[in-house]
């Protein structure tokens, strides 16, 4: 089976004229780069198919995610995310150099970064769920996350601890705003939905609902159980019972609940079914 790192322009961050330094000897380009590792300083980014914000947004970096730049120019580089390989053009001025040593998650579906350890002091940053933070001072109720604000401590979890059930996680994003390529808690699509809620339980998953299908192992419609996967060409659900499942979807323009069979009958038959 081939690599979809080095077949899947998606994950490949390669050109004909130029390509990741990593994939050297495993790709034909005329130059390779090993480019500068930067950080999202934004509370969310756009991953964007072209340099040009009006361009389609395929993925988002969160507050403190990394992100590899091998070229740059008017403003935007172009590279990869580490978090799930995805490549693409971020505007240089959401990155700043580095690696952010996070020691905590944003928990919390999202999070005011406030200017000081005071409730009443004014927010500097919304931060979504699973945003990073490097903490690197403590104030009574209060953590201070590098290149942000005093973030309240009861939103945020340690790295390393991590939630046990995905379909509850997926449960906090109800009513969120449908954005396609989003991943941030103001607005996510399907796959996007799906990544969260694994990732926040300690699993690997992949960004796209195709991808997402090779997860774990096939199960029978009769034998559906939460946190079962529910596929559709281009789209995936979660299921939080054996009749029930919840998605962003483009037809209720949020994240919904809805019924198997209420789903089937709009969208049609699936096409796989999985227990990741």
């Amino acid at each position: 089976m081939s690599d979809p790192r080095l077949t899947d322009p998606r994950l490949t961050l390669a050109r004909p004229d130029l390509a990741d330094a990593r994939l050297q000897g495993l790709v034909k380009a005329e130059r390779f780069d090993k480019g500068q590792v930067l950080h999202c300083a934004a509370a969310a980014t756009a991953i964007r198919r072209d340099a040009d914000p009006q361009s389609e947004q395929l993925d988002q970096l969160l507050f403190g995610e990394t992100f590899r730049v091998i070229e740059t120019g008017r403003g935007w580089g172009w590279g990869q995310a580490d978090r799930d390989g995805y490549v693409g053009h971020v505007l240089m001025s959401d990155l700043e150099p580095g690696v952010v040593l996070a020691t905590h998650r944003v928990s919390a579906l999202r999070a005011y970064a406030f200017s000081r350890p005071d409730l009443k002091s004014r927010p500097l940053a919304l931060l979504s769920f699973a945003a990073l933070a490097a903490v690197e001072a403590e104030e009574g109720r209060f953590l201070k996350a590098e290149g942000s604000g005093w973030i309240p401590a009861v939103q945020l979890s340690p790295i390393g601890l991590y939630e046990t059930d995905p379909a509850a996680v997926a449960e906090r994003f109800l009513g969120a705003p449908y954005q396609w390529g989003g991943r941030e808690s103001l607005g996510l699509d399907c796959s996007g939905l799906v990544q969260q809620a694994l990732h926040a339980c300690g699993r690997f998953c992949p960004r796209d609902s195709d991808q997402q299908q090779a997860l774990g192992r096939p199960v029978a419609l009769a034998d559906l159980a939460r946190n079962d996967l529910v596929f559709w060409k281009g789209h995936v659900g979660l299921m939080l019972d054996a009749e029930r499942m919840i998605h962003a979807n483009a037809f209720h323009m949020q994240v919904q609940v809805e019924p198997l069979v209420e789903a089937i009958s709009r969208i049609g038959e699936p096409v796989a079914l999985r227990r990741p």
